[in-house]
């Protein structure tokens, strides 16, 4: 599709059609037609290649939903945009994860939906370069993976990035749902505009408020001036919501509140700001499981899951194992200046049949593990811990330093550490991220002395 396209307008009421068609001719599109209801319109489509089709939702015939369902049955690529009376916003919700591109609310400013198209054909432009082929997607922004259920992911970001729909990304525990946010910022006409994370189980629930709507002056002790949070820093740009399961209630109304309409109140503020910026939310709970036990609002979930993305245990994807694999490999021999090219056979069959409780992020740390005690050119099953070699002796330890987190025995580890220092305490508890006491603690539990 060029700037030049095709534009399909369907609605039941022949003036608001003819309306819709009088805005748009000067557009410069190639061609624009009209369609009274689904039905009809399915049939222009037979005779008529279009590239945009706004829609009413509520038809005779064939309603907007019926309408997206058929046209996704077909694999049509047009871009689908729903125009809904207020009370009909379930429906539109519900066609966008049918596949439709977004919507706008009567009554509506025609500049408003001139506006949403000319972000499709800018979309359109701006990915022009970058498609995605399902059989060469090895990596992707910063994710990696070539099974299919990757490659759908792929496509999902590259289709939803452009829109201003909320997401919600789900998934366990280390399976790359910042990285999906990410992607979703990086492919959007955001990019360049900020990309603020926060953990909402990283705070207690007033300190939340505060981080994300911010606070004036005097709202509380403490409040010495007044603060931005992070919506606020984040105008124009993306704000992703880690743990969003563990917002507390109180938050969840204001959360609500802002998801409407994009406005809000400083914490001890009169002044309504409104912004706008995209809002991804990401969660290893079960939602659904929150709102029927009450500790999650319903009306908040339908709100942030507009759009949904799982992300795929890495047992569920065992095919991308050797790619991930090799990939840390290069990373961690090259941060640690190991000459290790390779995995042995033998070892790589370990690391496929793994469960892999902790994905993708225990894997970076398994393959750091044995960058790290390898003493050959390749890792081979004595060189991995002993949850994925049950016959080794090797601990599965895992301790943070600043600079990376790999598990090892924590005696290797801590005298590793030393070593590198030249036994001083203070610089290797800086390293590894303890107090120094603590650092004798363990020296002295080890049996870790410096050499005569």
């Amino acid at each position: 599709m060029n700037p030049k396209a095709n534009l399909l307008i369907i609605d039941d009421e022949k003036p608001i059609r003819e309306l819709l068609r009088d805005v748009m001719a000067n557009d410069r599109f190639v061609r624009i037609e009209t369609a009274e209801n689904g039905r009809d319109a399915l049939d222009k489509l037979k005779g008529f290649p279009a590239d945009i089709i706004v829609s009413d939702i509520m038809m005779p015939e064939m309603n907007g939903l019926e309408l997206m369902k058929n046209l996704r049955a077909a694999n049509s690529d047009a871009y689908v945009l729903f125009i809904t009376g207020y009370g009909n916003i379930t429906n539109a919700v519900e066609a966008m994860k049918l596949g439709a591109y977004d919507y706008i609310t009567k009554p509506f400013d025609p500049s408003d939906l001139r506006t949403k198209i000319q972000r499709i054909i800018k979309r359109e432009m701006f990915f022009e370069d970058n498609k995605t082929d399902g059989n060469i997607c090895h990596s992707f922004e910063n994710l990696i993976g070539q099974n299919k259920v990757m490659v759908d992911i792929y496509k999902t970001i590259n289709h939803i990035a452009p829109s201003n729909a909320t997401v919600l990304i789900t998934g366990e525990s280390g399976t790359g749902k910042e990285l999906i946010a990410e992607a979703i910022h990086h492919r959007s006409l955001r990019k360049g505009k900020p990309f603020i994370k926060f953990n909402c189980a990283s705070l207690t629930e007033g300190l939340i408020n505060s981080e994300l709507f911010g606070h004036e002056k005097g709202a509380f002790t403490g409040a010495i001036k007044q603060k931005k949070g992070i919506f606020e820093l984040a105008d124009k740009g993306t704000v992703f919501l880690d743990e969003i399961g563990d917002v507390p209630p109180s938050v969840q109304i204001s959360l609500l509140r802002f998801l409407e309409d994009r406005t809000f109140k400083r914490i001890g503020g009169n002044q309504i700001l409104k912004l706008d910026c995209r809002v991804i939310c990401a969660t290893n709970k079960v939602i659904p499981d929150l709102v029927k036990n009450g500790s999650f609002r319903e009306d908040l979930y339908y709100r942030i899951k507009v759009i949904t993305i799982n992300a795929p245990p890495l047992r569920e994807r065992r095919s991308d194992i050797p790619l991930l694999a090799n990939y840390f490999l290069k990373k961690y021999s090259d941060e640690n200046k190991r000459r290790i090219s390779r995995i042995s056979p033998s070892g790589m069959d370990m690391l496929i049949a793994y469960s892999w409780p902790g994905n993708v992020r225990e894997l970076a740390n398994v393959i750091g593990h044995g960058v790290l005690i390898c003493n050959k050119e390749e890792i081979t099953p004595a060189c991995l811990p002993s949850e994925i070699n049950p016959g080794c002796n090797g601990g599965g330890f895992s301790l943070t330093l600043r600079s990376r987190s790999i598990p090892l025995a924590e005696s290797i580890l801590v005298k590793k550490v030393l070593e590198e220092n030249n036994w001083n305490y203070k610089k290797a508890a800086k390293d590894l991220d303890i107090a120094r006491n603590t650092l004798y603690s363990k020296t002295k539990r080890y049996g870790i002395k410096k050499p005569q």
